[in-house]
């Protein structure tokens, strides 16, 4: 049998056919099913675009209101896990949310009728990727509030996904201007080609099992600082860089001592990053000291790895402005990251899903590169 050895990190290698998105590194743009990204983040609603993600189409009104009341009904969490929810949140640091929730979402699935992709019908894999979507922001918001000494909010019918996260972080009713950046940003995030947490769902899809177990899965890829914890580094990076007020001398230094600068390369794109591009124009919108002051940051960044590696363009990606518009929405910064997380579990599930009608376990082979056998 031949043998193919792929490059590290499966760059440029396509392991799957997917109809669910694309990502066009060379010409900064990405697609959800046959749609504009961009163009839903900025005329769409983010019940909307879920549906597109679950069934292939934008609904009518009369779909959207049945979808809409169908996954309102899921937020709830189980009463059983109200012991365990608040000793989670409350061991552990304040940044390792994302292990609270795979924990959380762990025994949820132990309470509910939660069937492996193996045996499921399409309707019930639906059902059971509703249901971790769906329950998903409130177990992270009462986490948090938990954390924070407070109770924890049951969500409300009459908020969108946007509104009801915000509201259950805060207890307050946001603002519609901020409920809709926070919303943009949901839908500019769903989804994102074949990333780490995308493939690693799709690899323990293939076993044939449950949902739940695939989603915390790609949680624990997600959680990685290169992957989706981001956020809150690259707002750490804006902080860093106040405190002298000169970014081009932090970026150098950065680069002097062989650190990453978090919020700016992308493994794909070779040009600007179209979700930076959106949530920067967010940023202005909502305005501000910290929005002004990233806009001038990033121009100051850019030359310096310009300057620094010319052949190599690097541009603010989405983690840079995702923290600025968070920030200004009044999203606490250890939640940047599993805001994040609230939107791409729509993407997962979609991937789990088409993954499941494969019926094919993804088995690759790995080359033996240690000492020889001793005889």
């Amino acid at each position: 049998m031949s043998v193919m050895v792929a490059p590290p990190g499966l760059s440029n290698v396509v392991v799957a056919n997917t109809a669910i998105g694309d990502v066009r590194g060379d010409e900064g743009f990405y697609q959800y099913r046959q749609y504009s990204a961009i163009d839903l983040a900025r005329t769409k609603t983010f019940e909307e675009v879920w549906f597109l993600f679950v069934y292939g189409r934008l609904p009518d009104p009369d779909e959207l209101d049945a979808f809409v009341v169908t996954t309102r009904a899921l937020r709830t969490i189980p009463a059983e896990l109200s012991s365990l929810l608040r000793t989670i949140a409350l061991a552990g640091n304040e940044r390792q949310m994302l292990a609270r929730l795979r924990t959380v979402l762990s025994a949820a699935a132990a309470t509910t009728s939660v069937v492996p992709l193996w045996d499921a019908g399409p309707d019930q894999r639906i059902a059971d990727s509703l249901a971790a979507t769906a329950m998903t922001p409130t177990i992270l918001a009462a986490l948090h509030r938990i954390r924070a000494g407070e109770d924890p909010l049951p969500p409300r019918d009459d908020l969108s996904t946007a509104e009801n996260w915000l509201y259950g972080l805060t207890g307050k009713q946001p603002e519609p201007e901020r409920a809709r950046a926070i919303e943009q940003y949901l839908i500019a995030t769903v989804d994102h080609g074949f990333n780490a947490s995308t493939f690693t769902a799709r690899v323990i899809a293939s076993t044939g099992a449950d949902v739940f177990s695939a989603v915390c899965g790609a949680l624990g890829a997600f959680s990685g600082p290169l992957h989706g914890g981001a956020p809150d580094r690259a707002l750490d990076a804006l902080d860093e860089i106040a405190e002298t007020g000169d970014a081009t001398a932090w970026a150098k230094a950065q680069l002097a001592g062989r650190s990453r600068i978090m919020g700016f390369g992308h493994a794909v794109y070779r040009t600007n990053d179209p979700r930076s591009d959106l949530l920067r124009d967010i940023a202005s919108r909502l305005g501000g000291p910290l929005a002004e002051f990233a806009i001038d940051v990033e121009k100051d960044v850019v030359a310096v790895l310009a300057e620094a590696y010319p052949d190599r363009p690097l541009y603010a990606n989405v983690e840079f402005y995702a923290g600025v518009v968070m920030d200004s929405c009044g999203v606490p910064r250890q939640m940047f990251t599993p805001t994040f997380a609230v939107s791409r579990m729509v993407g997962w599930c979609a991937n789990i899903l088409e993954q499941a009608e494969d019926r094919k376990i993804i088995r690759p082979s790995a080359r033996y590169v240690g000492p020889p056998v001793v005889r």
